[in-house]
């Protein structure tokens, strides 16, 4: 069981990916929470936050800075800040950053399913595709759906990862 704790996000461990957002985790890597996920991820422009998929459990969003695009179930949808997006369970989504600067997403889910599957389901999409963020093909494998993605480096806050930083 995890001790109560406060972390401030710009020192929360992060990763940075050269073609995805950047995530910032709260959760220890030697501990992971098993109720609930919670992360923030940052955008820039054009860089989608992870693969089109949809997953058993529920998801939930909240745009708390910036822009950016979500494909929900197909269809492309521009969010702004305080925008809020709740994903049902098997909800086919990605998330792509838009506008001018970096868009700062919160993330929730269960984590119901993570330990022994299934996990979910990487979905080919055209509008993904269209934003580099579909899979070549449909898979539940994380690594065959990110086999052309560079892996993520160790990263921490900067001034500039996070608006007002």
């Amino acid at each position: 069981m995890s001790e109560p704790f406060i972390l401030n996000l710009a020192d929360a461990p992060a990763r940075s990916h050269s073609r995805r957002a950047t995530l910032i985790e709260f959760e220890p890597d030697d501990a992971p929470w098993p109720d609930l996920g919670v992360n923030v991820q940052v955008m820039a422009p054009g860089r989608p936050n992870c693969r089109y998929h949809s997953e058993p459990v529920q998801e939930d969003f909240l745009v708390l800075h910036g822009e950016c695009l979500v494909i929900l179930d197909g269809e492309e949808r521009p969010l702004k800040q305080w925008d809020f997006v709740h994903c049902p369970p098997e909800t086919r989504h990605v998330f792509v950053g838009a506008g001018a600067g970096p868009c700062v997403l919160l993330a929730a889910s269960s984590r119901q399913f993570q330990a022994e599957g299934p996990w979910g389901l990487y979905t080919v999409d055209e509008a993904a595709r269209r934003h580099n963020a579909a899979p070549d093909v449909e898979t539940q494998d994380g690594d065959v759906a990110y086999a052309h993605v560079p892996p993520a480096a160790p990263a921490r806050y900067r001034a500039g990862l996070l608006p007002g930083g």
